[in-house]
């Protein structure tokens, strides 16, 4: 049971994209049904969007918990993963604009008027939050965007296949790419990492002791270290011994699962349907060490409930966000654990999930735990796509990397001054 549906996407960056276009004002508005039905609710009918999950019975969870909820008539919209944020932001500009919606947090949001204020509904419960999961929501001591589920991301390996070939777990870049380049047989590549590698992009940086942006919001990415690793990355790229081209995106299990590769890199998500195709023959490690004074490092995803600000129903939707993600702690444990393994933010929830206390699970909580990484809401969709082009240039294609850097520099900056003056 892959993660998402099947379509060929990134799981993270499609989803950016549409924020820094929509604070751009450059999606043209659009119509539509909106899907409001009547409801039997008395009282104020709620819009909410989710992105369609790959993983069976998440849609009708959704729709169960609306159903269960008595002071107003929740409808879902249930959407095409591909059509999801371009859907979800040129409805945000409209009068059919949704009520409640999931996405990741995004300073454009917030400085654009469009996400509410939600201290009032988190603060009653906000120590019992993954302390990352309330900085990343935060600007200027205010939180925006409850946490639904914590995503670590990482490499998942078939133990027999490394067993075989006598290679040990890579710690550093460079034993990652020795061991793909031994796992590389005829029919399996040693590694696979997506076809253009941005999904770890962010690993890599911080894999090199580096960081994307300071405390002050300067930029912290362009390093020694960083230039090394995408040096060490474009020696993988051209190596023969990454899978490029697979049927499926790397969010999806199946390339490891089929034995078209040794290792993938993968979220947590993926767990369950792992364990049905492979049984006991696989392992987790996080991002190794770009340079010898780097530190690995886990990518953490996930997704957030948001309401509309600018809705007709902001404190019914705040009512509802606060009895399904704050105050409804089974429904939030199911929603974490019942399909794919996520991880709740919530650590009395943690604490409890039973599903994630051995094997595989546990070890991926403690590398999330141990290198983890959250996502810096100051991190625009234009920033972060000014390093997917370094990637583009430099890995892909052979741009000297400071020269790329440099570029990305100019777009960063111009990004900054925007936001921090």
């Amino acid at each position: 049971m892959s993660a998402m549906s099947n379509s060929n996407w990134s799981r993270r960056s499609l989803f950016r994209a549409a924020a820094g276009m929509a604070a751009a004002g450059s999606l043209a508005a659009c119509g539509g049904n909106n899907g409001r039905g009547g409801g039997s609710g008395s009282g104020v009918a709620l819009t909410q969007y989710f992105h369609a999950y790959g993983e069976q019975g998440t849609e009708q969870a959704v729709k169960k918990y609306a159903k269960a909820y008595d002071k107003a008539a929740v409808t879902t919209q249930w959407i095409t993963s591909a059509d999801f944020e371009s859907k979800l932001f040129a409805t945000l500009l409209t009068d059919n604009a949704p009520d409640l919606f999931e996405f990741h947090p995004q300073i454009q949001l917030i400085k654009s008027g469009q996400v509410a204020d939600l201290t009032d509904v988190i603060a009653p419960v906000k120590d019992d939050f993954n302390p990352a999961d309330i900085t990343s929501h935060t600007v200027d001591g205010k939180i925006y965007g409850v946490r639904m589920i914590d995503d670590p991301q990482f490499f998942f390996y078939r133990r027999s296949l490394l067993e075989k070939a006598k290679v040990d777990v890579p710690t550093t870049l460079d034993e990652l790419a020795e061991a793909a380049a031994r796992l590389t047989t005829g029919k399996v590549k040693g590694l696979y990492m997506g076809d253009d590698l941005h999904s770890v992009i962010d690993t890599m940086i911080w894999s090199a002791g580096a960081d994307h942006l300071t405390e002050k919001n300067e930029i912290a990415y362009h390093t020694p270290g960083v230039i090394e690793g995408i040096k060490k990355m474009r020696e993988l790229f051209t190596s023969g011994h990454l899978l490029l081209g697979a049927p499926t995106a790397s969010w999806d299990p199946s390339s490891l699962n089929q034995g078209l590769c040794a290792i993938q890199f993968c979220g947590m998500w993926a767990m369950p349907a792992i364990q049905t195709a492979l049984g006991d023959d696989w392992g987790v490690f996080p991002f190794p060490k770009t340079i010898d004074s780097g530190k690995q490092s886990v990518y953490n995803g996930g997704w957030s409930m948001f309401v509309n600000a600018k809705g007709k129903n902001v404190e019914a939707a705040k009512e509802y966000v606060k009895w399904l993600w704050i105050d409804e702690k089974k429904y939030q444990e199911e929603w974490a654990t019942s399909f794919g393994f996520h991880i709740p933010p919530r650590t009395s929830i943690a604490r409890t999930a039973t599903k994630l206390k051995s094997g595989n699970a546990a070890e991926g909580v403690r590398l999330f735990n141990e290198f983890g990484h959250f996502d810096n809401i100051a991190w625009t969709q234009a920033m972060r796509t000014s390093l997917e082009d370094v990637f583009a240039n430099s890995v892909r294609k052979d741009m000297d990397p400071e020269a790329a850097l440099d570029k990305a520099d100019t777009a960063v900056d111009r990004e900054l001054k925007k936001l921090f003056g």
